[in-house]
């Protein structure tokens, strides 16, 4: 575990860094004491950080500024700060960092903040895993789940986006044929359908579909989903949300945006 310790204070840095050795002996301890120094080793992916421990008041650049380069250049890296100061927990926590803690610190506080630092979100190994962030793809048993039809696997798309509501087919043809004949679209969606069902009956989650009175929707709490658990504050969620979402899809980008505003720093 590489982690950096950033302050401007030669006193209060060194206690720093002594109280992260002290909490994690095994760890790759980098000190800087001044923002221009991070910036300058974050190019070199043998310095990008996996844990930051950052003091908000910095020269020539606060700590909060930092934090969004610094997750820029390394989106999985966990930022704790590290101040004298409380009035920026509010903006500290809008750009998600992973805690705040009030000076002095010491082993135990830092351990208990390495502590709260969950794993790397990974499909359960017998689960239908749908990944919405970058390109949208699907997995079960951690394998990609395999689409006769490409349009079948948009379908699918389109209906998580939806995150369970109903869908009527004039939706959908908008969607997935633009300025396509709504009698042509209706055909082909009956054909996609039979397709998703046959392909999740092969898995045995053929009832994750729903369609009645000339709708259709999913059961959202039968599936394993990225934007989902980033929609109930999952943490994972929030640190694998790198600003894309179903990329391949232009329908999707409606949802981008409102990501894009509500979560991206």
């Amino acid at each position: 575990m590489r982690i950096f310790a950033i302050d401007d204070e030669p006193k209060m840095l060194r206690m720093l860094h002594d109280a992260i050795a002290a909490a994690e002996p095994e760890a790759e301890i980098l000190d800087f004491s001044c923002a221009m120094d991070v910036t300058e080793a974050l190019p070199d992916p043998e310095k990008r950080p996996d844990v930051v421990f950052s003091d908000i008041e910095l020269p020539g650049m606060s700590g909060l500024t930092l934090a969004v380069k610094i997750k820029k250049a390394a989106p999985d890296a966990r930022i704790i700060f590290v101040t004298g100061y409380d009035q920026y927990a509010l903006e500290a926590y809008r750009i998600h960092a992973q805690g705040y803690l009030t000076k002095p610190v010491d082993a135990a506080a830092i351990r208990e903040e390495l502590d709260q630092i969950p794993r790397a979100p990974k499909p359960e190994p017998r689960n239908l895993y749908v990944q919405c962030f970058g390109f949208f793809d699907v997995f079960w048993q951690g394998e990609p789940l395999l689409f006769q039809r490409r349009k079948t696997k948009e379908l699918l798309a389109f209906l998580v986006d939806r995150k369970g509501l109903t869908c009527t087919a004039e939706e959908i043809a908008a969607a997935l044929w633009e300025g396509c004949d709504l009698g042509k679209a209706k055909h082909q969606i009956r054909n996609l359908v039979s397709d998703l069902r046959a392909t999740l009956k092969k898995i045995g989650m053929e009832d994750l579909l729903i369609r009645r009175s000339g709708v259709l929707s999913i059961r959202a709490e039968q599936i394993d989903c990225d934007y989902y658990q980033m929609l109930s504050g999952g943490s994972d969620a929030l640190n694998a949300y790198h600003g894309e979402y179903m990329t391949q899809y232009t329908w999707a980008e409606m949802t981008s945006g409102k990501l894009w505003f509500e979560y991206h720093p």
